[in-house]
């Protein structure tokens, strides 16, 4: 098993860094991340260019969503059946002939059938990423290395939308094939820079979701994850709804949520040693709770400057969550099972994500008090659950002394 922390033995030359393939690894990410302009448009494609209805393409969406949350389980099944680098090329080899597919089709069940492949590849690299830093960077490292793809993907994402909000508006057919470049990109430079990282010897004859559903700390952490997925993604769902309905326009909302990109590009690459000295799990419990009570506060907020302090209050706990939790994954498994462990862990946000939403809009004629009030107990049950584990995650990943 995996230790959640190490240190550097004392012969060592210098600080530990992190190896060259995994910064390939991240080249990649950032590639692919500032290519990924559909998902964030494809509802205002579906209405303004196919002429969908809202009901309509509510349900592509909803299509997509479910073979995105699909794709984590399989993905991560894959990368410990057949190696991190074959499918993670593979998934997004996949994508982008399911890019190109999904911009030449048209009417509803076509739209709805290839948008959900689209989903059972596009997320299908995060498994197989996330296993491949598990193989290929130091347990103490870990924190530093899972931090620093949050920070590509963002970095990433914030060159995306300005590109994506602009082919929406000019050429919104052209979103289809730069997106399926970048995918072929990211492959390209994972084969061909990026050695496969599957220890030899650890396929598994069968079993392995088996294993997976066994381990009932796995599955608190599954649990935990799950809570947070829920709490995280109301700043995507529920959260423009209720501005809106405070009087905030959507000019200053996007520009207070702005600052959410912002600061984790300025702050996140500072973060690592700071993380990597203390308990990844109490690094959770801290960093949820910072998330769920940047949330609550939002029953406060009634403009923009407040929308903006809450924005800031909940960014810096999702900074230093981003980093611990793939960092408790990776500790739990056994390395012949790291994709699939990684699979999990992200099915189980997705799946928080996915009931957002329908949390969200159920709590918001409530009144606001209610809504986040009852989003913030969320957030301090997920907090409460890695505390309570976070005993038994030492116990089960430390060395024996």
């Amino acid at each position: 098993m995996a230790v959640l922390t190490s240190r550097p033995a004392a012969t060592a030359p210098g600080p530990p860094t992190l190896p060259r393939p995994f910064w390939m690894l991240w080249l990649g990410t950032v590639i692919n991340r500032t290519g990924a302009i559909v998902q964030p448009f494809l509802s205002v494609y579906l209405v303004r260019v196919q002429g969908f209805t809202l009901a309509q393409a509510g349900a592509v969406m909803t299509a997509f969503g479910v073979g995105s949350l699909c794709s984590q389980v399989i993905s991560g099944w894959l990368a410990d059946r057949i190696g991190r680098r074959a499918t993670l090329t593979g998934g997004m080899l996949a994508t982008s002939a399911a890019m190109v597919v999904l911009g030449a089709v048209s009417g509803f069940g076509a739209m709805a059938a290839t948008a959900f492949l689209l989903g059972l590849t596009i997320e299908s690299y995060r498994p197989a990423s996330q296993a491949m830093v598990a193989d290929l960077v130091p347990p103490a490292l870990r924190p530093r290395a899972y931090g620093l793809l949050f920070w590509g993907m963002n970095l990433g994402y914030s060159v995306a939308m300005v590109a994506g909000g602009w082919l929406a508006d000019h050429g919104a057919r052209a979103m289809f094939g730069v997106n399926a470049a970048v995918a072929v990109a990211f492959a390209a430079v994972v084969w061909t820079t990026v050695p496969e990282s599957r220890p030899v010897g650890g396929s598994l004859p069968g079993g392995r979701l088996r294993k997976v559903l066994r381990d009932r700390l796995m599955l608190a952490v599954c649990a935990i994850t799950a809570a947070y997925g829920a709490l995280y993604a109301q700043a995507f769902t529920t959260l423009p709804l209720a501005m809106a309905e405070q009087g905030i326009s959507r000019a200053h909302f996007g520009l207070a949520m702005a600052l959410n990109g912002v600061l984790i590009i300025v702050v996140q690459p500072l973060t690592g040693p700071w993380v990597a000295r203390h308990d990844p799990t109490r690094v959770l419990a801290a960093g949820t709770a910072v998330v769920a009570t940047g949330f609550a506060l939002t029953a406060f907020v009634h403009d923009a400057r407040g929308l903006a302090l809450t924005v800031a209050v909940w960014t810096a706990g999702e900074i230093v969550v981003a980093g611990t939790l793939p960092t408790i994954v990776a500790a739990l498994a056994s390395r012949e099972l790291q994709g699939t462990y990684a699979g999990f862990s992200g099915m189980s946000w997705s799946a928080g994500a996915a009931l957002a939403p329908v949390l969200g809009t159920t709590l918001l004629p409530l009144g606001a008090r209610v809504l986040w009030a009852t989003t913030g107990l969320i957030g301090a049950a997920s907090a409460l659950g890695a505390l309570l584990i976070a005993g038994r995650v030492r116990q089960r990943t430390q060395p024996n002394p």
